[in-house]
């Protein structure tokens, strides 16, 4: 066995928190019937979005179709995605991560690195305690099971949340990294893709203890500044720094929405493009940014697509001043008889909000009264839940379709408030 990587045991300590089988686990937390069962959502798109680890078990894997699913697994528990709770339970999670320290990437819906230098004093443990008590805190609170992986880089924190999943706690300080690096295979090493892995097997290599072993400069030539990065990350480097604002900010924001069953009903889809411009919008106005561009696309059920774009005369995030402008669009691109399956919208060229910008040839009265309007919307929805107050072309987007086992209600997000025998989730909104 090589000699350790580093003598400091934690020159840094980062974490990694991975949620397990989060949209699965949301729903047994949500539904206890559903507990140490087959849960598996997507109904609504008729394939596997995610599924339980007791689903996982009788062979279920993500993207499957819902026909092989009930195939292999008869009895599982089919239900449509509810992307409102999932976000609500996300939101939740990253707030009791920021109790034991302010510096949280939130890296997607269901994990986050964080920087826990330095806590040890804060909260009288040490940091593989902090990660259990983190663990411990979601597991009370929000009834879902995360795993944690503590150790002197974002790359080998990750490698160690996935050591022991689900539910695994794992904690490599600096005189063990060699240990854990000799157990990690190549294509478990976060950013070795298989063309990666395929080449660095021509060089004999097969863990990421090798690879490490070997000089940065083979890194480098092989791999370029990435390869040189993550030879740097795994020796313990900290390199890729936790990002706390980097999320908050988009260069631009799309909502893409496929539905079941394809129709080439041109109010409905239409309703459906609306519906991801709405989205859209309030994703852009939770962040204080307008649109200077929308682009619109539309996918038929040969899964070619079609797209549009225009500049705006001023930017903006009020749905009722760019309806207009998706309609032209919208209108530029349907065709009459064609089947469609997915619409999308992205608003690009987007800029900070406030101060309101008011261009030479427009009403600035007009432009404060959508803005205001959509401040008293997105007031409501925090209370009562996202698209309580919509456009009228949500009423013609349809409340169920045909499913592998009869009729399947959709996501909570297209349907009206009340219209859902799903249960709704209760915890109270973080501002």
């Amino acid at each position: 066995m090589n000699s350790p990587i580093t003598i400091h045991s934690w020159p840094r300590a980062i974490a990694h928190v991975d949620a397990d089988a989060f949209f699965a686990s949301v729903e047994q937390a949500l539904h206890p019937e559903y507990r140490n069962r087959p849960v598996i959502t997507g109904a609504e798109r008729g394939i596997v979005a995610a599924a339980s680890y007791e689903a996982k078990a009788r062979g279920v894997k993500r993207g499957v179709s819902l026909s092989e699913v009930t195939r292999i697994c008869p009895d599982c528990i089919l239900l449509p995605s509810d992307y409102e709770t999932y976000s609500l339970f996300s939101k939740r999670m990253f707030a009791i991560m920021r109790r034991f320290t302010p510096e949280v990437e939130e890296y997607s819906i269901d994990e986050a690195f964080l920087d826990l230098t330095g806590t040890r004093r804060l909260h009288r443990t040490g940091y593989k305690e902090i990660g259990g008590m983190i663990q411990e805190a979601i597991r009370k609170e929000l009834d879902i099971t995360v795993s944690v992986g503590v150790s002197l880089s974002k790359s080998t924190a990750k490698l160690c949340s996935k050591f022991r999943k689900p539910a695994g706690l794992t904690a490599v300080r600096g005189r063990h990294l060699h240990l854990l690096l000799a157990q990690t295979e190549l294509p478990k090493v976060w950013g070795f893709g298989p063309n990666t892995c395929a080449l660095l097997k021509k060089y004999g290599l097969k863990t990421a203890l090798d690879f490490v072993n070997r000089p940065v400069e083979f890194a480098k030539r092989l791999l370029g500044k990435i390869g040189e990065d993550l030879w740097l990350e795994l020796r313990g480097e900290y390199v890729y720094r936790i990002d706390t604002i980097g999320r908050l900010k988009q260069a631009s924001i799309s909502k893409f929405k496929t539905f079941t069953p394809p129709t080439a009903d041109r109010d409905v889809v239409r309703a459906r493009a609306l519906r991801n411009l709405e989205s859209a919008c309030i994703k852009a106005r939770r962040y204080d940014q307008s649109a200077g561009k929308v682009i619109l696309f539309l996918r038929g059920q040969d899964f070619s697509t079609d797209g549009l774009e225009v500049r705006l005369s001023h930017p903006s995030a009020a749905p009722t001043e760019l309806a207009e402008t998706l309609i032209g669009l919208f209108d530029g691109l349907y065709r009459p008889g064609r089947l469609y399956r997915a619409t999308g919208v992205v608003l690009a060229e987007l800029i900070d909000s406030n101060p309101l910008q008011f261009p030479l040839f427009e009403d600035p009265m007009r432009i404060i009264t959508h803005k205001k309007l959509f401040e008293a919307v997105d007031a409501m929805s925090e209370r009562f839940g996202k698209h309580t107050v919509f456009l009228s072309d949500g009423l013609k987007i349809p409340r169920q379709h045909e499913g592998p086992r009869g009729k399947v209600p959709l996501r909570r997000a297209e349907i009206l408030p009340g219209e859902t025998t799903r249960q709704h989730v209760k915890l109270p909104m973080l501002h």
